[in-house]
């Protein structure tokens, strides 16, 4: 016979307990909050997808990433879905004539991704996914990063311990081409950008030199941090070593447009974001923990030519996705993540009654009709499992699960209420027909 350790789960996955679950649970409302004060419309998507669906965007080289399989006896080969992008042009280019202009959709979902686990990085995962679309304003921008600001602020997040560092790929691309690098190496250096934080600095700096970058220009890179929402000052990190005037065109505008919407605190403009996805066609960001740690805990920026690239009408859009992973590892770290009990509370998991018998057989059979009159008031009510009458170690059951009141039946006359906050408990009983009332009232 099989052992429980003969079985485990598959790597790269989680297996969630209630309080595991309830964790998740948590972050999902919150990001489904944000979204909705903001104005976007909650959609999805299939799980899966023709393997083509991706290919078309990132090419077959992208086949190694993904769980894909095909159908015994099909023909056709499918992919678990590794991001949510290419269904949601998908969706959009299936009825870009009839949605509004602009359209704004968020969804949650689970992910998957064939890929070595690590720290931060499972193989099934949750994201959340925001995207406005038929808008190409830098206020479409920073309402897309406002939404993002405000789930981190609803966590407890500040911007002493997240900075959301942007930056803009055209601006970039276009200062690139200004001193000679041409547009079939830009590829190659945004991956190296993208990568930086895994390659020690005096490697970066060689690699970088490759591109005819200086060793100082090669630092500004690696430091990343450089304002270019206001003139070249001598004062200004790197402003001796950069030509900020293609960021100060394209990036004043969205610095406007932040400021406008109340986040402006929480961003820096750094020239080493780039987003190693090709789709990307303007501003890019990231979120990251002040002073370096995780990986990035969101992505995103904009990408005008993607829906148009799955059959649909020429589009601007941008949006973002934040994963579960990185996000509660840095919960955690910042003591952000609700402590059990508070957890239980929020996910609407602790009991508002627990119901318990004296002990009479009169009473015995009155408990569960005295909980389904609890549930059907709307109550989350519960009543022992085990055998026991002994009224103590029942009322520790209903401790352990941190109920708010217990209700002691005592007979057909009905039931006592003990408030389990205070340890208060009512002299005298009251009529069956009253407790449900009672229990919702306090």
């Amino acid at each position: 016979m099989a052992s429980a350790t003969d079985f485990q789960a598959p790597k790269g996955t989680r297996d969630l307990y209630p309080l595991d679950a309830a964790k998740r649970r948590f972050i999902m409302e919150a990001w489904r909050h944000a979204s909705v004060i903001h104005g976007f419309d909650e959609i999805d998507g299939p799980t899966f997808e023709h393997l083509d669906l991706y290919t078309v965007k990132s090419g077959e080289g992208i086949v190694s990433e993904l769980f894909s399989f095909r159908r015994e006896g099909g023909e056709k080969d499918y992919a678990l879905r590794p991001e949510f992008t290419p269904t949601l042009a998908r969706l959009y280019a299936a009825r870009a004539n009839a949605l509004p202009k602009p359209t704004r959709w968020f969804m949650t979902g689970p992910f998957f991704r064939a890929e070595k686990p690590q720290r931060g990085r499972l193989r099934e995962f949750l994201q959340w996914n925001v995207d406005l679309l038929g808008d190409p304003s830098p206020q479409a921008d920073a309402e897309v990063i406002a939404t993002c600001v405000s789930f981190l602020s609803s966590l407890g997040f500040t911007p002493k311990d997240l900075r959301i560092k942007v930056n803009h790929r055209k601006a970039l691309t276009e200062w690139l081409v200004s001193r000679g690098l041409g547009e079939e190496l830009h590829a190659a250096l945004f991956k190296l950008l993208d990568s930086r934080g895994k390659i020690p600095a005096g490697d970066f700096s060689r690699q970088i030199g490759a591109f005819g970058f200086s060793v100082e220009q090669a630092d500004v890179f690696a430091q990343g941090l450089i304002r270019v929402t206001i003139e070249e000052q001598p004062g200004l990190p790197g402003s001796h070593l950069i030509d900020l005037t293609y960021f100060a065109q394209a990036v004043t505008p969205l610095a406007a447009a932040l400021t406008q919407a109340g986040v402006l605190d929480w961003i820096d403009f750094d020239l080493s974001i780039v987003r190693g996805l090709a789709y990307y066609t303007g501003m890019v960001f990231e979120v990251h923990e002040a002073g370096g740690g995780e990986r990035a805990v969101a992505g995103g920026g904009r990408y005008d030519n993607l829906v148009e690239l799955f059959g649909g009408p020429p589009t601007p859009a941008v949006g973002f996705g934040m994963g579960d992973v990185v996000l509660s590892l840095v919960m955690q770290d910042k003591g952000l993540m609700p402590d059990d009990a508070a957890m239980l509370e929020k996910a609407g998991l602790r009991p508002d009654v627990f119901v318990v018998s004296n002990g009479s057989p009169e009473a015995d059979q009155l408990v569960r009709p005295v909980v389904a009159t609890m549930r059907a008031a709307g109550l989350h009510a519960r009543h022992t499992a085990k055998t026991t009458k002994n009224i103590g170690k029942l009322m520790q059951e209903a401790v352990s699960l941190r109920a708010r009141f217990a209700v002691i039946v005592e007979g057909p006359q009905g039931g006592t209420v003990k408030d389990l906050t205070t340890n208060m408990q009512d002299a005298s009983p009251m009529p069956i027909a009253g407790l449900a009332e009672r229990i919702a009232q306090r």
